[in-house]
C-alpha cells in the first residue's frame, strides 16, 4: 500500500465556518506482509484513513495505491471486485445480521459479491480458523462479544484476501477477549498476510511490526517509541 500527498477535507456546514482538514498530506508505504498499527485518539481520522485505503471513500486528494492498483483510476465495479477478492474488513461494531446464523454471516460476502469458490466449505474453514467450528448454526444473540468479533474476522477471511484492514477491532471487548483477537492477528501475520489496524489502544500495537501515530491530521512515527500512546 502507498499513500502520496493524501488529504481529506470536509466542507463547512454553515457560512463563515472554516473547512475541516481531517487528513493532511499523508505519505505512507506499507510493505507486503507487514503488520502496521496506526494509533490515534477518537476523532483523529483513523477510521477515515482506513476507509480511503479500503476504497470505501473515494473523495480525497492525492494518490492511494493498494495491491498495485491506483484506487482513483478504478471504476466502481473494479473497486468493488478488488474489495471483494483482495481486502478483508473487520470493524469494531461486528456488523452481523441478527436473523442469520454465524455461518450465514460469514457467507455474506458470497451472497452480495461476485461469488467465492467453494464458499460454504471456506466459511466453515474460516470459522474453524478462529476457533468457532462448533458455532456455525448459532445466531449472534447466542454468542459472546469475543465470539461475534471472531465471526466478523472469519467473514473477512472468506475470500482468503492478502490484505486485512481492521478498525478498532478490540474496542468493544474486555482485556482477556481482546488478547485472543490480537493473538489471532499475530497468527495471520505470521502466515504472510498484510495487516493494517487502526486503534487507540496501545495493547493492540504491541503485536505490530511498526506503529504510526495520526495526530492533528498528520501521520508520523514517534522517535524513540514503538508504542507512542503509552507516554500520553
Amino acid at each position: 500500500m502507498r499513500l502520496a500527498g493524501v488529504g481529506k477535507r470536509y466542507p463547512p456546514r454553515e457560512p463563515g465556518v472554516a473547512p475541516l482538514d481531517l487528513l493532511i498530506e499523508l505519505d505512507l508505504t506499507v510493505a507486503r506482509g507487514e503488520f502496521l498499527a496506526i494509533e490515534g485518539q477518537s476523532g483523529s481520522g483513523k477510521s477515515t484513513l482506513l476507509h480511503l485505503l479500503g476504497g470505501l471513500d473515494r473523495d480525497f486528494i492525492g494518490e492511494v495505491r493498494v495491491l498495485g492498483c491506483d484506487l482513483s483510476a478504478l471504476s466502481d465495479q473494479e473497486l468493488a471486485a478488488l474489495r471483494h477478492a483482495q481486502i478483508g474488513f473487520v470493524f469494531q461494531s461486528f456488523n452481523l445480521l441478527p436473523g442469520l446464523s454465524a455461518l450465514e454471516n460469514v457467507l455474506l460476502p458470497d451472497f452480495f459479491g461476485e461469488g467465492v469458490p467453494d464458499a460454504e466449505r471456506r466459511a466453515r474453514e474460516a470459522l474453524a480458523r478462529v476457533g468457532l467450528a462448533d458455532k456455525g448454526q448459532s445466531p449472534p444473540a447466542a454468542l459472546s462479544g469475543g465470539e461475534r468479533q471472531r465471526v466478523a474476522i472469519a467473514r473477512a477471511l472468506l475470500a482468503r484476501p492478502p490484505l486485512l484492514l481492521a478498525d478498532e477491532p478490540t474496542g468493544n471487548l474486555d482485556a482477556q477477549t481482546g488478547e485472543g483477537v490480537i493473538s489471532l492477528f499475530r497468527e495471520l501475520h505470521q502466515e504472510g498476510m498484510t495487516l493494517l489496524i487502526v486503534t487507540h489502544e496501545a495493547r493492540v500495537s504491541h503485536a505490530a511490526d511498526r506503529v504510526m501515530v495520526l495526530r492533528e491530521g498528520r501521520l508520523a512515527a514517534e522517535p524513540g517509541s514503538k508504542h507512542p500512546l503509552e507516554s500520553e
